[in-house]
C-alpha cells in the first residue's frame, strides 16, 4: 500500500488545529449544475435567520473557505499535469464549495481569509506548506495524485464533521452538510480511481467503519 508519511504528518497538524504553474490563477467557473446547485443553497440559506456565532464558529468559517481552496487548487494543478478529467470535475466542485463558504462569510460579516485568488497562496501558513507538499506527492505519479485526493476528502470529511457538532447555526449546518455530501462523492470517485490503478487507501483521519460505509455505498445526488 502506498504511505505518505510526511504528508501524513502536515495533514494531521493541520486537522488539529514550486514551479511557475503555481502562480497561475485556478478554475473560477463552475459547470451548470454546479452553478444551480450553488443557487439553490443560497435561495435556501437566505431563508434561514442569521444565529449568534462565537469566535470558534467564525474561525471554523475562515478554514473551511481556505481548505476548499486548498483542495481546488491541488486538484488543478493534477488536472493540468495529468489532464486527467477527474481533477478537472472535482476543482470545479472544490470552487463552488468556496463559493458557498463565502456566502456565509458575506452573510456573518466575516473577513475573506482569501485575500488572493492565486493558487497555492493562503493566508495560513499550513495551508501554504500542505499545498507545496500536496502536489510534490501527488507528482510523483498518477496513482499518488490519486491517494493525495483521496486524503484531502478524508481530511475534509473529518474536519466538517468536527465544525459541525456544537452548532446551533441552521444555515452553517446546511452549507457544512452539503460540502460533507460533496466530499464523500470525491472520496468514492478517488477510490474507485485508486483501486482501478491497482493501490489501495486506508483512512487517516475518519474511522475505518465510517470510510468503508463511504466508498462502499452509491453516489449521493441532490441538495442534503
Amino acid at each position: 500500500m502506498k504511505t505518505l508519511p510526511v504528508l501524513l504528518l502536515l495533514l494531521g497538524s493541520l486537522a488539529a488545529a514550486g514551479c511557475a504553474d503555481d502562480a497561475a490563477v485556478g478554475p473560477q467557473s463552475q459547470n451548470p449544475d454546479d452553478t444551480e446547485q450553488l443557487e439553490m443553497l443560497t435561495t435556501s440559506i437566505n431563508a434561514i435567520a442569521l444565529s449568534s456565532i462565537n469566535d470558534t464558529v467564525i474561525a471554523g468559517l475562515r478554514h473551511m473557505r481556505e481548505e476548499e481552496k486548498l483542495a481546488r487548487d491541488v486538484y488543478q494543478y493534477f488536472f493540468e499535469k495529468y489532464g486527467t478529467n477527474i481533477f478537472g470535475n472535482i476543482a470545479r466542485s472544490e470552487a463552488t464549495h468556496m463559493a458557498a463558504v463565502k456566502v456565509l462569510l458575506d452573510r456573518y460579516g466575516v473577513t475573506d481569509p482569501v485575500t488572493s485568488d492565486v493558487r497555492g497562496a493562503f493566508v495560513d501558513p499550513k495551508m501554504t506548506a500542505l499545498y507545496t507538499q500536496l502536489t510534490g506527492a501527488g507528482a510523483k505519479s498518477l496513482l499518488d495524485a490519486f491517494i493525495v485526493g483521496a486524503t484531502i476528502e478524508d481530511l475534509d470529511i473529518k474536519d466538517l464533521m468536527d465544525l459541525s457538532a456544537g452548532i446551533a447555526a441552521q444555515d452553517i449546518l446546511l452549507v457544512y452538510g452539503n460540502l460533507t455530501k460533496g466530499s464523500r462523492n470525491h472520496l468514492r470517485s478517488f477510490h474507485a480511481q485508486i483501486l482501478a490503478a491497482n493501490g489501495a487507501y486506508q483512512p487517516q483521519f475518519i474511522s475505518k467503519a465510517l470510510f468503508d460505509s463511504i466508498v462502499g455505498s452509491a453516489r449521493e445526488r441532490g441538495r442534503r
